[in-house]
């Protein structure tokens, strides 16, 4: 079976054609700036990257380009016939409460991604923009809907709850809902194989840290709790992104420095986390490298970022009554070798040792604790484009 995963954002569109009897990637390739002049297509395969300048107006050229040129085209096409692909993955960030696992795209799921749009008005609608390009171009094809937050959902009500007047959740569905949930599912199953051993027989908290990061403690398979809120604002703080704050902030920043909830919102979202402290980057090597030049500031961001990481997964012993594995996971966990370092010597009153040879691994699937560490620590990249074709296999296989 070979399926295609989609991903797409407000101006962009990640593809990868999958071969799932052999679970592996054919290409890939990620669709940038769509909507401008300058929107250009970065093709991956047979191990070569290829830069294609193709400006698009929108989410249904784009895919219309990748459909014909990119996968049937004569220059780079990989398969013979787009009849070829016998389902199509889409990734949904947000599917609310009526979401809890994957599930077949028809007009009444349509209508619930819609009805989840005030939950994530920036991602939903680029997601449905998706579907309504591929129903053009593939019509007879079946298509699932694989949502961010459909594995937090086994989420005891005492985990998800805001402490707020109760019938804002009863009406308004005002609740943490986490993200990235396809990543904590992924590599909490991923260690458990590494480890021979039953997922269900394990207490895991996973580290998704990258641009967006959160945590999850994963108990017997199942998430029971996540950093990210109602939004993924909230959590630890990240790149650019702010995490927790006093819920007094936002409404105080509008009054001192007269912005409007628009402009502070760029400000939570876009100015603020890793980048914020230092006033250097949300780049974490760019922080790193000043901090070793002796920059007080990128020192304190990186220091504020591995102690809110520790604290979180400190917190995560109480939601499970203890760990047994911490995994670290995506563009900085995966590879940011001093964050893991700091991170983890902050868990030492745990058990927690960390192999200084072990953890000069950069991008690889590889234990990082000493033998003697009371706690296990893995680095698991994470790949989030299986776990949905995957889900999709399952479902289509059904049908």
């Amino acid at each position: 079976m070979k399926v295609l995963v989609l991903n797409c954002g407000s101006s962009s569109l990640k593809y990868q054609l999958m071969d799932m009897e052999k679970e592996e990637v054919i290409t890939k390739g990620t669709y940038e700036r769509i909507g401008q002049d300058n929107s250009f297509v970065t093709v991956k395969q047979k191990g070569e990257k290829v830069r294609i300048e193709h400006p698009v107006a929108n989410h249904d050229v784009a895919l219309k380009f990748v459909m014909e040129d990119l996968l049937i085209g004569e220059k780079y096409g990989v398969i013979a016939d787009l009849n070829e692909i016998d389902a199509v993955g889409h990734r949904l960030v947000h599917g609310g409460e009526k979401f809890s696992g994957s599930v077949l795209i028809n007009d009444e799921v349509i209508e619930q991604i819609k009805e989840c749009i005030p939950l994530a008005p920036l991602h939903n609608p680029a997601c449905l923009l998706g579907i309504e390009a591929c129903q053009k171009q593939m019509k007879d094809v079946p298509m699932v809907a694989v949502f961010d937050t459909a594995f937090h959902q086994t989420m005891p009500k005492e985990n998800y709850i805001y402490p707020l007047p109760f019938e804002y959740y009863e009406k308004y569905k005002i609740r943490k809902y986490g993200f990235h949930g396809t990543s904590h599912q992924f590599v909490s199953q991923r260690v458990a194989e590494v480890m021979h051993k039953n997922v269900e027989d394990l207490k895991i908290v996973t580290c998704h840290l990258g641009q967006g990061a959160s945590l999850c403690a994963v108990d017997g398979g199942k998430s029971v709790n996540t950093s990210m809120g109602l939004t993924p604002l909230g959590g630890i703080a990240m790149c650019a992104r702010c995490g927790d704050l006093d819920p007094s902030l936002p409404g105080y920043l509008m009054e001192v420095l007269g912005k409007t909830k628009e402009e502070v919102n760029q400000i939570l979202n876009k100015e603020s986390g890793v980048l914020g402290i230092s006033g250097i980057s949300p780049d974490f090597r760019d922080v790193e490298a000043a901090k070793a030049e002796g920059n007080e500031r990128a020192s304190l961001a990186i220091d504020f970022y591995n102690h809110t990481v520790a604290e979180y997964i400190a917190r995560y012993a109480v939601s499970m009554q203890g760990i047994d594995v911490i995994v670290f996971t995506a563009g900085i966990g995966e590879n940011q070798v001093n964050i893991r370092k700091g991170i983890c010597e902050k868990l030492r009153f745990m058990g927690v040792e960390i192999d200084e040879t072990a953890n000069q691994a950069r991008g690889e699937e590889v234990e990082i604790s000493t033998v003697n560490s009371n706690i296990k620590v893995f680095v698991i990249p994470t790949d989030e484009e299986l776990m949905i074709a995957r889900d999709t296999k399952k479902i289509v296989e059904k049908l």
